[in-house]
């Protein structure tokens, strides 16, 4: 891999978290696939040879167990959901160039092969371990068949994950208090051999490799903590049936152990890549070039899987001779209507839901894109939905689309003969020049709003110079339309990683032929076909009978499911399908016994901030200086969020800041003040409002 700008020599492989063929798609699935599909888009918007590749992640527990339940073979039950997967994705624009599965020969085979390498260097040892065991099943509990208590936290977790609380990865033997899933009963712990991954012994490998990982900074952060912590050698094998049958050398006698999901999963992303070569040819993408190479790999993941992408994968990927990933990007998570996203009460928009109720994919590929930085929290109501789509997309894209193509169209029949005014030739280079830095940067948000951004400009320019008043015919009303003409063409081009449907018919109606996923960003200044046809409107305003309509059938179903079912948090074991997001109150810290009086609350002197500069501070995990501006002066704040959000990103944002809080000082840096925020993932307070800077709040 390079660290250069893109577009680089070398060719480039972008992929997503598999999915977990145990479920329906959700939106919270689906800001992760379409955010990675947008990456992909807009990398080959600026010439870069890309591969978008991915597959269903067909083994462990949770597949074994559902299927169980249902009385199928497990894989019968996770085909069945991969075929549906693969239907779905299209629906959306997100379109892979190879979309396989985890069981596939292809998988297979690499996978063994991999983990004979990492055999052979010295890197698996067999250890014997505590097992749960069911006695009443007569029968070894591996992952999502036991559950208990965290031995780091105490929350409540799963086998190999403590889902509900830290969400740290935990080895066979370690949850406490173990109960059978099978049975209900208690498990009881029994000796058993299985195999291990050192990765101990890749703490300065990853530690250097961290240092240069691109992409969110909580993906670069949070690692740091796990090493420093002691790195702890990775059990890889699991005592099931269903999976990859753990590679035995020739001569010895086969295993009767399977490879843990995490081993095959990651593995995937090379096996999908294979494929694409075998389907295309090595001369239009060669996988080797890329995964044995110096290509280009950039991973888009959920936040909760950080740990198996920035530790465990690369960690196998040194220790077999492939290439590491140049870039990892990690999203936040998708609240509905302010509250966690719960399937087991069926507060989520489903995938077939949206489609369903007759919504455009391009309406929420860009809200998802566009709303919040990758990395932070988004929360989804059919009010933001509508803002931002009657908002951005019908009153700024879509209006100045329309109404500048119809004069175009009503005037000249298409494209005015003159050249494009240096003003507008110099407006759109600079818009060119944001969507590329913002490629690098990994901000979809920044391509989108790059693009939006340049068509309010077309809106200020046509209203500035009213085209509409002058003589059509005279050079003054040509050239504002020769421009506003040019502008839509730009527009279109940059909008096309986020809503390529709408760009293709943008792209249709100023007359242009093929397909504007073939364009790259400077087609932007190419002057658009003389003639074309009457222009039609793409985007239709959502109206409010139609989101209170929708709100108020979410919120039936959520009661509907609330009455019969008590709310679980969904994190399936190995996707980005654990972007369900949040937990129930069995997560939350009880409340306060002990009652204050409105005239202690009235004490506290809480304001409402803007956030002006953010850096971490050296030599400290946690710990970043901020400069809030609170209206009547400027504070300096010292907070634990450096690794919990894109210091980058918070420049400008609102925040909640204590004024009265007590100075102190925190690695050498005096913090006067503090700012809120909510969970263990710093989720900072704001304003739903426009409420000024430095306001109280009562």
């Amino acid at each position: 891999m390079s660290h250069e700008d893109f577009p680089t020599d070398e060719p480039a492989v972008v992929t997503c978290g598999l999915p977990y063929a145990n479920g329906d798609l959700h939106i919270g699935h689906l800001r992760g696939y379409i955010g990675a599909d947008a990456f992909s888009r807009a990398l080959e918007t600026l010439g870069q040879e890309t591969a978008y590749v991915c597959g269903s992640d067909m083994h462990g527990t949770p597949v074994a167990v559902n299927a169980e339940q249902e009385g199928v073979d497990p894989e019968d039950f996770a085909l069945d959901w991969h075929r549906q997967y693969e239907e779905t994705f299209p629906k959306f624009n997100v379109e892979f160039d190879n979309y396989g599965h985890t069981h596939d020969e292809t998988n297979v085979e690499t996978t063994q092969e991999i983990v004979r390498t990492l055999d052979d260097e010295g890197y698996i040892y067999e250890k014997e371990i505590q097992v749960a065991y069911d006695p009443d099943a007569d029968q070894y509990l591996p992952d999502r068949y036991v559950e208990g208590t965290c031995p780091y936290c105490g929350a409540k977790a799963r086998g190999d994950e403590c889902d509900e609380g830290c969400q740290r990865h935990l080895e066979p033997g370690e949850v406490e208090d173990p109960t059978s899933t099978i049975t209900g009963n208690p498990a009881e712990y029994r000796k058993r051999t299985h195999k291990f991954f050192e990765v101990s012994e890749f703490a300065d490998f990853l530690t250097d490799f961290l240092d240069g990982l691109e992409g969110t900074s909580n993906a670069r952060n949070q690692p740091r903590q796990w090493i420093e912590d002691g790195l702890q050698d990775w059990c890889i094998t699991r005592d099931m049936d269903w999976g990859i049958d753990y590679p035995t050398a020739e001569g010895e006698d086969e295993s009767d152990l399977v490879l843990y999901v995490w081993v095959d999963a990651p593995i995937e992303y090379i096996s999908s890549s294979k494929q694409y070569s075998e389907r295309v040819g090595t001369d239009a993408f060669d996988w080797e070039q890329v995964w044995k190479g110096d290509g280009e790999i950039m991973h888009v993941i959920g936040r909760d899987i950080i740990q198996h992408h920035a530790i465990f994968w690369p960690a196998m990927l040194e220790g077999a001779g492939y290439n590491k990933p140049r870039g990892i990007a990690a999203t936040g998570f998708i609240t509905i209507n302010g509250k966690g996203l719960s399937t087991s009460r069926n507060r989520a928009i489903w995938a077939k839901e949206y489609l369903e109720e007759g919504f455009h994919p391009d309406l929420l590929r860009y809200y998802l894109t566009t709303t919040g930085g990758l990395q932070q929290d988004v929360d989804f109501s059919w009010d933001a939905f509508q803002e931002t789509v009657n908002g951005e997309l019908v009153g700024t894209v879509g209006n100045f689309w329309y109404r500048s193509l119809l004069f175009a169209y009503r005037n000249y029949e298409g494209t005015p003969d003159a050249a494009v005014s240096d003003e507008v030739r110099d407006r759109i280079e600079g818009a060119i020049d944001d969507v590329r830095e913002n490629v690098n940067d990994y901000s979809m948000r920044g391509v989108g709003g790059a693009a939006t951004e340049l068509a309010q400009f077309g809106n200020e320019y046509i209203q500035r110079n009213e085209p509409w008043k002058l003589d059509a015919e005279s050079e003054d009303a040509t050239q504002v339309i020769r421009d506003c003409v040019q502008i839509a063409k730009a527009v279109a081009v940059l909008l096309e990683p986020i809503t390529p449907d709408k760009a293709q018919a943008l792209w249709a109606q100023i007359g242009e032929d093929g397909d504007i996923a073939d364009a790259h960003l400077e087609d932007a200044l190419e002057a658009p076909p003389r003639d074309f046809d009457e222009p039609g409107e793409l985007f239709e305003k959502i109206e409010d009978d139609r989101v209170d309509e929708l709100t108020e059938k979410l919120e039936e179903r959520v009661a509907a499911a609330s009455d019969d079912d008590d709310e679980e948090t969904e994190s399936d074991e190995s996707t980005d399908a654990e972007a369900d997001g949040m937990s129930d109150t069995d997560d939350l810290e009880p409340l306060a016994d002990e009652r204050i009086g409105f005239e202690d609350f009235q004490e506290l002197d809480v304001r409402v901030g803007r956030i002006e500069s953010a850096e971490g501070i050296e030599g400290a995990d946690d710990l970043a200086r901020l400069e809030v501006d609170i209206g009547f002066e400027t504070r300096q704040i010292v907070a634990g969020i450096k690794q919990l959000h894109d210091l980058d990103e918070l420049p400008g944002e609102k925040c909640v800041l204590l004024a009265n809080m007590e100075k102190a000082e925190l690695f050498g840096v005096e913090s006067n003040g503090m700012i809120l925020a909510a969970g263990e993932e710093a989720d900072l307070l704001t304003t739903h409002g426009d409420a000024a800077v430095g306001e109280k709040i009562k």
